[in-house]
C-alpha cells in the first residue's frame, strides 16, 4: 500500500479489482461497529444521544459525509491518530473472522491467485479500515481520510471528500491513472454504482455469506 506511481506500473501490468468494504467484504458497517465498541454501550448510548441533531438533519439533507464526520468528532475528536490506529488493530483482530463474508474473501482470494491488484475502495476511514486490508493483503487501500492537527489529534473533519459515489472512481483514477479499467468491481449500495460502471465484471450485492 504505497505510493500512486508504482500504483499505475501495477495497473500496466496486472487487472485491477475494486472490492468495496462495508457490507461487500462484510456482513455490516465496520465504522459503527467500531465506534460502539470503541466507547463502549453507554458511551455509545450518549453519544447517539448528543448526535440526534445530526441524525434528524440527515433525514432532510441525506449527506452520509456530514452524518459520519459529525459522528466522528462526537465519538474520535481529540484522539491521537496513533491510538485511534491501535485501536483499530485491536477492533479488527477481536473481530474481522466475525464480520467478514467468506463468499467475498474467497472471491477476494481467486482475484489475488490470478495476480490481480486487489484495491479496498470504501466510506470507511482509512485507519480504521487498514488492519482489515492488511490482513486480507491488499494491495492498495482507497478510503475517507480523517484530517489530524498538527500535534496529530484526529479533528473530526476528512481529509477530502467522503469516499463514496463518483469520488471512488476519483480516487482510482488519481491511484491508476486516467485511463484505468477495472477487472471486476464488487460493492453492495448506490455510493458503489459509478465505480462498478467502470468495471469489465460487475458485481453488485452478489455475497450473501455469513461468517
Amino acid at each position: 500500500m504505497g505510493t500512486p506511481e508504482p500504483f499505475r506500473q501495477l495497473a500496466s501490468e496486472r487487472s485491477v479489482v475494486a472490492f468495496d468494504f462495508d457490507g461487500t467484504l462484510t456482513t455490516r458497517d465496520s465504522f459503527t461497529a467500531f465506534l460502539a465498541w470503541k466507547a463502549g454501550p453507554y458511551g455509545y448510548f450518549l453519544g447517539l444521544l448528543r448526535l440526534l441533531p445530526h441524525l434528524l438533519a440527515y433525514a432532510f439533507h441525506r449527506n452520509r459525509g456530514r452524518l459520519k464526520a459529525a459522528a466522528t468528532a462526537r465519538f474520535l475528536g481529540g484522539m491521537s491518530a496513533e491510538d485511534l490506529a491501535e485501536s483499530a488493530e485491536q477492533f479488527a483482530m477481536l473481530h474481522a473472522q466475525s464480520m467478514l463474508r467468506p463468499d467475498a474473501v474467497q472471491a477476494w482470494r481467486n482475484w489475488r491467485a490470478q495476480g490481480a491488484v486487489t484495491v479496498i475502495v470504501t466510506a470507511s476511514p482509512e485507519i480504521t479500515i487498514r488492519p482489515f486490508a492488511r490482513a486480507l493483503g491488499a494491495d492498495v487501500l482507497i478510503g475517507t481520510r480523517l484530517a489530524v492537527d498538527e500535534a496529530g489529534r484526529i479533528t473530526g473533519k476528512f481529509d477530502g471528500p467522503n469516499c463514496r459515489g463518483p469520488e471512488k472512481v476519483k480516487r482510482l483514477r488519481e491511484a491508476f491513472g486516467d485511463d484505468v479499467v477495472l477487472a471486476a468491481a464488487y460493492g453492495d449500495t448506490s455510493g458503489d454504482r459509478e465505480m462498478i460502471r467502470m468495471a469489465e465484471i460487475k458485481g453488485y450485492r452478489i455475497f450473501k455469506g455469513r461468517p
